[in-house]
């Protein structure tokens, strides 16, 4: 899926031909034309929130700030040279039990501190190949107030094997003083999506597996969907959804097939909702949805949302209608619990024996 292009040079070079054979046309006229259709141009180019290459290579030239947001250690190993990092925007930017944001202030030191002006500098965020992390990360910035930013999808992996200038050194900007008073921008919450889910009607597209939706995989206090919710995993934006079990099991050996689909696949997927309404994106906390979210946008729908409590918030609240409903067995779990438990006790036991063979004497 290619970024939205340019006019074409052969526009250009028209134009400018009308142009210069006008003699009667007003000097200050042709400088306005040329200045409109230069910015139509850079326009229609910053209306893609997914960049290439070399859409960042362009973004680094206007002088965009390029935001890693994998962890530290993957930062320091190599980057994209220029490349700020806060750290693993998972941690930043999720509480650890209920994976909420944080309040605006925390976010505007988090923001601040790195140099990152999210209210007034354009912003390009990477991780991996795929990485809806990124995608989150960038959906951030609007969250708090800012523009949303734009997503490099093919991230590290794309620059490392488009031969581009690395890093091990991290970069520092100045710290700006940011006053953050908005949030939950292009969001909904729980409240909001149950009153959907009981008028019925809504367009709710559930980007988690298979068996998350049907309730067979359970990873919060109950399992099952959102009624009237379709179901359509976000790897199915990818070229090769099962991209990441086969890296896994060595059948194939990069990251290739978590490039997008092109856009006539995507039109194809999405076939069946609606592009003029409200859509509403979930997931299990709103990492996968912000994904889809940012693909649907660039397909054209106009008014998509992400439920950022996504199931994890919808299943907690046991009122609320759900389809395949399914509660998770706490005896078995805690079955299970002790039983890795003792496992890990009887391991550590074999350790120290270990160790204590080894001492000198």
């Amino acid at each position: 899926m290619d970024p939205i292009e340019s006019p074409p040079d052969a526009l250009k070079c028209s134009v400018d031909i009308k142009l210069r054979g006008s003699p009667a046309m007003p000097r200050f006229f042709s400088v306005v034309l040329a200045t409109l259709l230069a910015l139509t141009g850079a326009g229609a180019f910053a209306q893609s929130l997914i960049v290439d290459t070399a859409g960042v290579e362009q973004a680094q030239q206007r002088g965009a700030v390029i935001w890693d947001a994998r962890g530290a250690k993957d930062y320091v190993a190599g980057h994209i040279e220029g490349a700020v990092n806060l750290g693993f925007a998972g941690d930043l930017f999720r509480d650890p039990v209920r994976e909420d944001p944080p309040p605006p202030a925390v976010a505007a030191k988090l923001f601040g501190d790195a140099g990152i002006d999210i209210l007034h500098r354009e912003i390009v965020v990477y991780g991996g190949k795929g990485d809806a992390m990124a995608y989150f990360a960038a959906r951030m910035v609007e969250y708090y107030g800012g523009k949303h930013a734009k997503v490099y999808h093919g991230g590290i992996d794309d620059w490392k094997a488009a031969g581009k200038p690395m890093s091990t050194q991290p970069t520092k900007l100045a710290p700006v003083a940011l006053a953050l008073d908005s949030e939950r921008a292009g969001t909904l919450w729980t409240d909001q999506v149950i009153e959907r889910a009981r008028r019925g009607g809504a367009q709710l597209l559930d980007v988690r597996t298979t068996k998350e939706f049907t309730g067979d995989d359970i990873r919060a206090v109950r399992g099952g969907h959102i009624p009237g919710a379709i179901s359509i995993p976000y790897e199915d934006n990818w070229r090769d959804p099962a991209t990441p079990g086969k890296l896994a099991s060595r059948q194939v050996t990069n990251k290739d097939g978590m490039a997008l689909k092109s856009t006539d696949e995507l039109r194809a997927l999405y076939a069946k909702l609606d592009p003029n309404k409200e859509t509403v994106v979930y997931c299990q906390s709103g990492v996968r949805a912000s994904e889809t979210a940012v693909v649907l946008r660039e397909l054209g729908f106009r008014d998509v949302k992400v439920y950022e409590p996504s199931w994890l918030g919808y299943a907690g609240v046991l009122s609320a209608p759900v389809d395949n409903e399914v509660f998770v067995n706490v005896g078995a779990l805690t079955g299970q619990v002790s039983a890795l438990q003792g496992r890990v006790n009887a391991l550590e036991a074999e350790l120290a024996k270990l160790r204590q063979g080894q001492a000198p004497r």
